[in-house]
């Protein structure tokens, strides 16, 4: 029997519910199928087909499911491998960045070692000239200090000098004064209370424009040239000098005694005869040549003589008149 099917269309409907433990379900909706079955077994071979072409699709869709678990699974693996790989470099680069830094920590630590053993170095030679200088300014101080005591020391000599010295002023004023008073009175001795003057002090001979002083000593009174000399000088004179005739008679005339011998201001320097005053004998015949070492002196009736200066005779001696 054949009867005519007619089929309605048929519209697939999917509905999104909400998820049951977890999971999501499609579900598949038919509407409502109008039509005639004509017969059972049609209607069964119909259903067959259907059945069939659903397992296909589900063994397709399996066979998807099956390929992209494969793929993601793949994807997974790729993914994790990269990541491995990326990890394992960056932990490559890491170490060395790691080994560097340790390597940089290194040479720092050496370096700060010898900057360490420099500045204790330093430092121990800071702390010896530190010494070196404390000890320095010690004896500084010391020395200061010995320097301010013998700066009060030296102000206290000071201080006596200056008082010595306005002693020693007063009294050269007062031996001034008796030296002038005894100068007057030496030279203008009183007689029945009246002064009058003289040329020459008592004990000295005039004969202008000078006074001689004549120093008759005897035995072990008698002097050296020098000494002679130094005698004078202590009388505010010196040994006689004569520059002319008349006062070479002068000196001859005051040789008193035959053997008497005196010295004069007459000695030998550089193979010449010279005066005390400087200047030279120029009558050359008053007395025998120069001698080096040798001094004159007079001898009444005999005239003038050479002799070692440093033999011992009388002397005279010479000083300026007083003019009255």
């Amino acid at each position: 029997m054949a009867e005519e099917v007619s089929y309605a269309s048929v519209v697939f409907k999917s509905q999104k519910q909400a998820p049951r433990e977890g999971k999501q379900e499609e579900e598949t909706v038919y509407d409502e199928v109008k039509g005639k079955i004509k017969t059972t077994e049609q209607t069964a071979d119909t259903n067959d087909k259907k059945a069939n072409d659903r397992y296909r699709h589900y063994q397709q869709l399996a066979c998807c499911l099956g390929i992209f678990c494969v793929i993601l699974l793949f994807g997974i693996v790729a993914v994790g491998v990269y990541l491995a790989t990326l990890s394992h470099e960056s932990d490559i680069t890491g170490l060395n960045h790691l080994k560097e830094n340790i390597t940089t920590l290194l040479a720092d630590i050496h370096n700060l070692k010898n900057l360490n053993n420099n500045l204790t170095v330093q430092l121990g030679n800071l702390t010896q000239n530190y010494t070196i200088l404390e000890s320095k300014i010690t004896n500084l101080t010391t020395q200061n200090q010995e320097l301010k005591n013998r700066t009060q020391e030296l102000e206290m000599k000071r201080n006596n000098l200056t008082e010595q010295i306005q002693n020693m002023e007063m009294n050269w004023n007062k031996l001034n004064i008796s030296r002038a008073q005894w100068s007057i009175n030496a030279y203008c001795p009183k007689n029945n209370n009246v002064r009058r003057c003289k040329p020459c002090q008592k004990g000295w001979e005039f004969t202008e424009p000078s006074c001689y002083g004549i120093n008759n000593a005897n035995g072990d009174e008698q002097k050296t040239w020098e000494e002679a000399r130094e005698d004078c000088r202590g009388k505010i004179s010196d040994l006689a000098v004569v520059h002319t005739e008349q006062e070479k008679g002068v000196i001859n005339g005051y040789s008193w005694g035959r053997w008497n011998a005196y010295w004069i201001g007459l000695r030998v320097e550089d193979g010449k005869w010279k005066w005390i005053d400087g200047t030279e004998l120029n009558q050359s015949s008053w007395i025998e040549a120069p001698t080096e070492g040798h001094c004159a002196f007079s001898v009444h009736s005999q005239g003038w003589k050479s002799a070692m200066c440093n033999e011992k005779k009388q002397w005279i001696c010479e000083k300026e008149a007083l003019s009255v």
